[in-house]
């Protein structure tokens, strides 16, 4: 038998009874259609748990506080200890193994002024060398320091905050164009000495980053050197005993940056780092919980998609053993006939795996359609869900993501199902003696 023979006589077969086809194939889309609505929803949770950390910083990237926080087996905070962040530990974080790149923080508010308008900016000190390594955003105006030239100051997205009038009735604010408009610097927090000038640095240099929806859009950022530089200028503008106090900012750091060179390798730098006495924290203390959890709904999910499917494996199952029932006869005028066991064999394994195919690919149809539903008018119901997660945006999260392989997983799992489904029944329609059969009517 030809096996366009084969391909007329199943086609032909699955039309001559169109309710039990159907009947079928629904199964088949009901289970194909669960694997993939539960597994993008689950795929979705997974997305956006990592892109709401993304945001929050790198995810191979270590934070060394001066105040460092103190976590529970659970993730809970205990207790926070103050911790002494200067040179010789920024030297000791380098040797350790998997340690891309390492830069001491120094954090400082600043007031900038722009003719009778003020406003404010948290500046970020840090190495310049190191900005590459932990993947500064592009810029949209402006450079990054270099050797040449390290007095840029750079802006995040959402930096500097508005300006304003101080003396105004009505706060009246003002747009600063940061290319034409003139802006000064000032440090806060000490009054300056009688007998000296109040320190106040026109900035030259001004760079801008495009918009990251991160941390970057809230910093600003110079190089570290030049920062003690313009500080120490305005320390000698302070009184003795307050000049003291904050040049020894310069020695201690606000926090210690590190880059990991994998991010299977964060956590094991982290315990490094308790060994020498000091805590840390990253985005992936944050992101491993998720993870397990988000691991475990799909295991749920997965698992409800595969009860679905089984139970389209049986109705497949059913109605190729209802089949063989009732084409006995035909299937021993085909013996009679001259019709090779193998031929018979591929006929109903063909059969139902089209049954497969056609569930699969309407079932595929659905689930992009159910997936737009999801992420259209889901909200409500996630949102109840998640409502105790901080982390979730929900309104820029998609709850369904449908990644390009899973349709073509789905579709091979119901034509495998299809064939599996049907191997018996089709071993079973072999294996009928024509003699019998023949006697049988209908």
């Amino acid at each position: 038998m030809r096996t366009s023979d084969i391909l007329i006589m199943g086609l032909k077969n699955l039309s001559r009874r169109k309710a039990r086809t159907i009947l079928t194939v629904l199964g088949v889309v009901i289970g194909s259609l669960s694997i993939i609505i539960m597994r993008s929803i689950g795929y979705g949770m997974e997305n956006n748990f990592e892109t709401q950390v993304m945001q929050q910083g790198g995810l191979t990237t270590i934070y060394v506080n001066t105040y460092g926080d103190i976590f529970d087996e659970n993730g809970n905070w205990v207790d926070s200890k103050q911790q002494k962040l200067d040179d010789k530990l920024v030297q000791q974080i380098k040797q350790i193994d998997h340690v891309r790149a390492v830069t001491p923080v120094i954090q400082k508010d600043v007031m900038l002024q722009s003719g009778k308008y003020q406003g404010w900016a948290y500046i970020t000190a840090m190495d310049m060398e190191s900005f590459d390594d932990f993947e500064f955003p592009n810029l949209t105006m402006g450079e990054y320091p270099s050797t040449e030239e390290r007095s840029w100051i750079i802006f995040g997205y959402n930096m500097p905050y508005e300006f304003w009038d101080p003396y105004s009735r009505g706060r009246n604010t003002k747009v600063v164009d940061l290319e034409r408009d003139k802006i000064a610097l000032k440090f806060q927090g000490y009054p300056t000495d009688e007998r000296k000038k109040e320190f106040s640095l026109q900035l030259k240099n001004i760079a801008k980053m495009e918009q990251t929806n991160g941390e970057f859009d809230y910093n600003t950022y110079m190089d570290m050197e030049y920062f003690k530089e313009i500080y120490l200028k305005y320390c000698n503008t302070l009184k003795l005993e307050d000049r003291k106090k904050e040049v020894k900012l310069l020695d201690e750091y606000s926090r210690i940056m590190l880059n990991v060179d994998n991010i299977d390798n964060v956590i094991e730098v982290q315990d490094k780092i308790a060994e020498l006495g000091y805590q840390s924290y990253s985005q992936m203390q944050f992101l491993e919980p998720l993870q397990k959890a988000s691991e475990t709904l799909q295991l749920v999910l997965g698992a409800l998609g595969a009860v679905a499917m089984l139970v389209s494996a049986i109705s497949i199952a059913n109605t190729m053993v209802m089949s063989i029932y009732e084409r006995t006869k035909e299937i021993g005028v085909m013996k009679v006939l001259g019709c090779v066991i193998k031929d018979i064999r591929k006929l109903f394994l063909f059969e139902a795996a089209m049954i497969g195919f056609i569930g699969g690919i309407i079932g595929i149809g659905l689930g992009y359609l159910s997936s737009w539903l999801i992420n259209k008018f889901g909200q409500p119901l996630f949102g109840a869900l998640m409502s105790g997660n901080y982390m979730y945006d929900m309104e820029n999260t998609s709850f369904s993501i449908v990644p390009i392989y899973l349709p073509l997983a789905a579709l091979a799992i119901s034509i495998m199902v299809g064939l599996l489904s049907g191997y018996f029944p089709a071993r079973r329609a072999t294996r009928i003696s024509a003699i019998e059969a023949m006697k049988t009517d209908g």
